[in-house]
């Protein structure tokens, strides 16, 4: 049987489908949208079938590209699969590595851990990917994300890395010039940090309800961090991106006692798809920073 389609260019029509534009899949892909179309032309060509039905609003597959597609995927998933067992059987874990976190959690727990790993593991070719916001594993052809919080995507197999208290904090400066809040009620008084495109961070977990208004706010946790450690107000931050900090007096907790435990805000994982084997790279680096990380 003699196979006339491209590795490459299958690849790339699949990145079409599951990010639903020609300009998306390029952005993903890190090429030129004219060699995306020029991929998928190829194949329609070879295969001598419209794949693709293009409008200026969307984009759906026709009959013959749904089957083709379904097929390839399963295909170049076995593919992987068969090349994840020999490098298994060679015991040496291999190949790229895309891992997801938001950028406080690269930075203050992932970063410190990297030249250890990629001495232990020099094949392994990890890339860390910093987004704020939870991204589509599949869509960003990430291996693995690291999510804090309450996992609600049930197709994603989840390994418990451990939980992070949430603190309010400030600088030494800052609770100099304004005060300690010994109160819920007292914060109202003093200049808050929150979070720009994330309301529901912004409701604290007190012991009594407090109707807080953010004087300065970010889309970046990192960013509130640098605000805090700048002196401009108090903020609730989870413990691993300020760990450091409170070791070596550069933020200050407050209101510890009148904190509630949202075990739903301080849980941990690492998630994976379901549909995918647990490569033995995904199990070095999970087995390797799991015990390391600071939670």
């Amino acid at each position: 049987m003699t196979i006339i389609s491209r590795t490459e260019d299958l690849e790339i029509l699949l990145t079409v489908i599951d990010s639903g534009s020609f300009s998306a899949a390029a952005r993903i892909l890190d090429i030129q949208v004219a060699k995306v179309s020029r991929a998928v032309s190829r194949l329609e060509k070879n295969l001598d079938c419209t794949l693709l039905n293009r409008t200026t609003r969307k984009l759906e597959r026709t009959e013959e590209g749904r089957i083709f597609t379904e097929q390839v995927r399963n295909g170049l998933h076995q593919l992987a699969e068969a090349e994840e067992k020999i490098r298994t059987l060679k015991g040496i874990p291999a190949g790229q590595l895309r891992v997801d976190a938001a950028t406080p959690f690269i930075l203050h727990q992932l970063v410190p851990l990297v030249p250890g790993f990629c001495e232990r593991y020099p094949k392994i070719e990890l890339e860390l990917v910093a987004n704020e916001n939870i991204i589509d594993l599949i869509e960003r052809k990430t291996d693995l994300a690291i999510r804090i919080g309450t996992l609600q995507d049930s197709n994603l197999h989840a390994r418990f890395l451990g939980r992070s208290p949430l603190h309010i904090v400030a600088s030494p400066s800052y609770l100099a010039q304004q005060g300690t809040p010994e109160t819920p009620e007292a914060l109202e008084q003093h200049k808050i940090i929150g979070f720009a495109d994330a309301p529901h961070l912004n409701r604290w977990p007190l012991t009594r309800h407090v109707a807080l208004s953010t004087t300065l706010s970010s889309s970046s946790g990192e960013t509130i961090r640098q605000l805090c450690l700048a002196g401009q107000g108090l903020a609730l931050l989870s413990e691993f991106m300020i760990c450091e900090d409170l070791a070596n007096g550069q933020l200050v907790k407050v209101l510890d006692n009148h904190i509630t435990s949202p075990s739903n805000r301080e849980l941990v994982h690492a998630v994976y798809y379901r549909n995918t084997t647990l490569s033995s790279r995904i199990t070095a680096f999970l087995d390797y920073i799991h015990p390391l990380m600071r939670l």
